[in-house]
């Protein structure tokens, strides 16, 4: 085995230049080759490729590729990288619909051996996997409900970027980021039975959703609030889990950037049954923060742990980029208004 991975990063946006950087500081990983048609400035290097056109790179020789070009281009990308034995790490969304995620699934049966992964990189904050491991404890009994807010800022450029792009992004804050709080309902408590939604584009002037609201139900009953929101003129990201005998507060994404605040937290707050905890309106409640931004890192070690060791991928697996996508797919089409006129208008 190679005391290295070859690998390349295809699409250097925001996403691919933080895979970058891992990538050229992973002692597992070496960075070979770089492609995107879209940024043909983009400095030279000694030490790895440019190439404009990605099928020269995944032709290159390389063992792994980083795929984080537009939604439009993520499935086209990675089926064609399994289709040359090349292990894949897929940013998330993994297209811009529930077709596309199909297709990948196909193609990967197809290859057999490759490993392939796909970035909910929310899976691996320490908050999150703390509130896991309180959760699966038993604790707290069981989960009753989740509230989930997962939205950004805009800015003056927001309606121009090709986020905004109906064919390029395929969908709209939802697809883009209200993904990621939906895969954490799936990762916190399974399916849901029921879905109702309220999709609108309230604010920007684009042809995508700007809010979505949902509620979602277990078969046990769990009820989960989700929204998705480019109007909240600020990056927010939180999630409340109340248990049968407390609660569980997640808030701060600790992005590169840092433009989600400097830290994460994880508050969590007992049931009192008492009366005088009832009535006293006095409360104990521990809080726990992290303030280094390893999820990014954590993954791509898993990603790294399953080429090397040969291990099955459990956390952003195909299966799990599946059943987000259907998940977003079905909130889209509970809005019998939103939906119809997507589907009218070319969607």
């Amino acid at each position: 085995m190679k005391d290295k991975i070859d690998v390349g990063i295809i699409g250097l946006g925001s996403r691919g230049l933080v895979r970058k950087t891992i990538a050229e500081n992973n002692p597992a990983l070496n960075l070979v080759a770089v492609s995107d048609a879209h940024r043909p400035n983009i400095p030279r290097s000694e030490t790895f490729r440019y190439y404009e056109d990605y099928r020269n790179l995944l032709d290159s020789g390389v063992d792994a590729v980083f795929v984080a070009p537009q939604n439009k281009y993520r499935p086209r990308v990675v089926i064609d990288a399994l289709d040359r034995g090349i292990h894949v790490f897929c940013e998330v969304p993994p297209g811009r619909n529930v077709k596309d995620m199909q297709n990948i699934i196909a193609a990967e049966k197809k290859a057999g051996g490759p490993v392939v992964v796909f970035g909910f990189t929310l899976r691996f904050h320490g908050a999150v996997l703390k509130a896991k491991e309180i959760i699966d404890s038993g604790t707290y009994g069981k989960i009753l409900w989740m509230n989930g807010v997962h939205g950004k800022s805009g800015g003056n450029d927001f309606e121009s970027i090709w986020r905004s792009n109906r064919e390029w992004a395929g969908g709209g804050i939802l697809l883009d980021q209200g993904i990621h709080m939906a895969d954490l309902f799936l990762f916190f408590a399974g399916k849901f039975r029921e879905v109702k939604s309220f999709v609108t584009t309230s604010f920007w002037n684009i042809p995508v959703e700007d809010n979505a609201c949902a509620l979602l139900r277990t078969a046990e009953n769990q009820v989960a609030m989700l929204h998705a929101s480019s109007t909240h003129w600020k990056n927010r990201y939180a999630l409340e889990i109340c248990l049968e005998n407390g609660c569980i507060t997640l808030k701060g994404d600790l992005t590169t950037a840092g433009d989600y605040g400097p830290r994460e937290t994880l508050i969590v707050s007992p049931r009192h049954t008492g009366e005088e905890g009832r009535t006293s309106g006095f409360f104990e409640e521990s809080i726990t923060c992290f303030d280094t931004a390893a999820p990014w890192q954590r993954e791509v070690d898993v990603f790294i742990d399953c080429i090397q060791d040969g291990t099955k991928v459990n956390q952003g697996s195909s299966g799990n980029a599946l059943k987000a996508m259907k998940l977003v797919d079905r909130i889209y089409r509970r809005d019998t208004v939103w939906w119809n006129r997507w589907k009218s208008s070319g969607g």
